[in-house]
């Protein structure tokens, strides 16, 4: 593999073109790492593909493309040993609509959603607006890792829990749920009849090796089918703009209830997504592995800093290029806040209802993450004087 050939160093300037996290504090000295998308150019042959794309000019309505279809089902056989068929995959815009379809349609009116904490805040508010009651599953930090605590599983449950909502690798902890942490989770579900919506998008971004991702419905046939697993390229190859996502569901009848809006309320993935899931799945592995190895550099950097650092702390990143760090040392009114006056925008830990913690996104070049770090380091000795 020829790393070499991918310059993740490089400098991208992304102000001005309509960036979400760029634009938000633009015309101000503030170094954004909230949103999760990164600050990397896609492949070269996602790139290529959108080229052709544009020089063909055409871009009228569109079928999903049954290549894709084959080379997610090639993905999913060669990565999990996890064999489904193409007429279990529901195309999306974007995991994120998959959540919302998933809280309205798999839930009834009545009925009662389990959703881990923290967790990022779209599962809750999928929630909110169906609307549909919650009970929380709180996850604690052991042995360095945010893990499920199975003990207050059972205080969360109630007789008219149906759907059980999971983010695996974990956002924000960047946990990578093991099989048998996966095991116990599905003999709770099948013990209170629930159906698993688990949001899988970060499943290639695992930066540690020996630590495989495992999609909880390939644990067994009973557990695929109480299971919608939400997948997508664009956390992987940095495409979310381009909008293509998709929902493996093999029990037909859960397949129907979560599609019912779609084409309708919920727009299909788009042209450019389709293309670029295309090119991205066909020709994008080299670059995805030179990718994870640049991200592994970030991520010890963070580590080593926030060690360093008094009143901060975070868990080992397993997955995702995602730091969940702890400010409450600090006893800061408001850590989010804090940090940007000293020119550091992150996610605030409200976003994920645990308002003492802050997000760091590190996928960006090195040399501005080392800035940002130094900005850090200065908002924490302001905090001590």
């Amino acid at each position: 593999m020829n790393q070499s050939a991918f310059d993740f160093d490089e400098p991208v300037d992304r102000r001005g073109t309509w960036s979400a996290r760029w634009e938000k504090h633009a015309g101000r000295d503030v170094i954004p790492l909230w949103v999760a998308d990164t600050d990397y150019r896609a492949p070269p042959a996602v790139l290529h593909a959108l080229a052709a794309r544009v020089a063909h000019g055409v871009f009228g309505y569109s079928v999903v493309p049954e290549e894709l279809c084959g080379l997610i089902v090639e993905r999913l056989a060669r990565l999990y040993g996890w064999r489904v068929s193409p007429d279990w995959i529901v195309f999306l815009p974007g995991v994120v609509p998959g959540l919302h379809l998933a809280a309205r349609h798999l839930a009834g009116p009545q009925e009662h959603v389990l959703l881990p904490h923290p967790i990022y805040g779209h599962f809750r508010k999928a929630v909110q607006l169906a609307p549909r009651a919650a009970g929380e599953m709180p996850l604690v930090l052991e042995r360095g890792r945010w893990v499920f605590d199975e003990d207050a599983l059972g205080a969360a449950v109630r007789p008219e829990s149906r759907l059980l909502l999971l983010c695996n690798p974990q956002n924000p902890g960047g946990t990578i749920f093991t099989r048998a942490e996966l095991a116990r989770l599905v003999q709770f579900a099948e013990r209170h009849d629930l159906i698993v919506c688990s949001d899988e998008i970060h499943c290639d971004l695992l930066l540690d090796a020996g630590k495989p991702h495992v999609p909880i419905a390939s644990l067994s046939p009973e557990v695929s089918r109480r299971t919608v697993t939400l997948m997508s390229p664009n956390k992987t190859f940095n495409i979310a703009g381009a909008g293509c996502a998709f929902a493996v569901i093999e029990n037909a009848q859960l397949r129907r209830r979560f599609s019912v809006d779609l084409h309708y309320t919920v727009h299909d993935a788009s042209l450019f997504g389709y293309a670029a899931a295309v090119a991205a799945y066909r020709g994008g592995d080299e670059w995805l592995a030179a990718q994870l190895d640049y991200l592994c550099g970030n991520r010890d950097l963070v580590e080593q800093a926030v060690a360093r650092l008094p009143g901060l702390s975070m868990a080992h990143v397993e997955a995702t290029y995602l730091a969940w760090i702890d400010a409450s040392a600090l006893h800061l009114a408001d850590a989010h806040a804090h940090f940007l006056a000293h020119g550091l925008a992150l996610s605030p830990g409200s976003d994920f209802s645990a308002p003492q913690f802050v997000r760091l996104n590190f996928g960006t070049q090195r040399a501005l993450l080392r800035e940002a770090l130094v900005r850090l380091e200065t908002a924490i000795s302001t905090s001590a004087g």
